[in-house]
């Protein structure tokens, strides 16, 4: 089963990648994205497709994109997904060109129309604690039905439900799983309660 959870790891430091990583895919979350504002994002994120190079499954990507450039950098790195907390058209268009999953960040109709004119695989509705599961309610009426929408910031393991209810195609999880200073088994433990409740509220859409 192909969860639609994407782990953000932010603050993670290289030493910690693969093995917060493995955790991570052991349990059941194989989307995995860095934030370009860690430590050295892109030395973990090469560490990371390494050591998943034969999964294909398994996506590594970075958070926090906010350049082209930055875009190839970390396709460079093997990355394969590109999330932005915005939405910037310059941005996705270099990803949908260099084949990469891009997943913007919207917060109104007008933002998420533009990802999508401009190629987007999926919009981010960020900060979802802003706009809750009604704001995405009120959204989903006006989306292509076909769009995959994940909730970020504010979405968890205590309200899978209601985002699930409102529309949510997916998650993006980040001190739910992890925080700077975790073991790996402690990530895994975490993960491993996140799925629980994922798959309590639906599994994957």
């Amino acid at each position: 089963m192909t969860r639609k959870l994407i782990a953000i790891l932010r603050g993670l430091p290289p030493g910690d990648a693969v093995a917060v990583g493995q955790a991570l895919v052991e349990a059941g979350i194989t989307t995995i994205e860095v934030p370009l504002n860690s430590p050295e994002p892109l030395v973990s994120i090469a560490r990371l497709a390494r050591a998943f190079a034969g999964r294909s499954e398994v996506r590594i990507g970075a958070g926090t994109v906010l350049t082209a450039q930055e875009v190839a950098q970390v396709r460079a790195a093997g990355g394969r997904l590109i999330v932005s907390p915005n939405t910037d058209a310059q941005v996705i268009g270099a990803a949908v060109a260099q084949g990469l999953d891009c997943w913007p960040g919207v917060f109104t109709p007008t933002e998420a129309f533009a990802a999508l004119r401009a190629g987007a695989t999926g919009l981010k509705l960020f900060p979802g604690a802003l706009a809750g599961p009604e704001g995405l309610r009120a959204l989903r009426a006006v989306l292509p039905p076909a769009t995959q929408v994940y909730a970020v910031g504010g979405a968890g393991p205590g309200n899978f439900a209601a985002w699930r209810a409102a529309g949510a195609d997916g998650f993006g999880l980040g001190t739910a799983l992890y925080a700077p200073g975790l073991t790996a088994d402690a990530v895994a433990a975490r993960a491993r309660a996140v799925i629980v409740a994922y798959d309590a509220a639906g599994g994957p859409a």
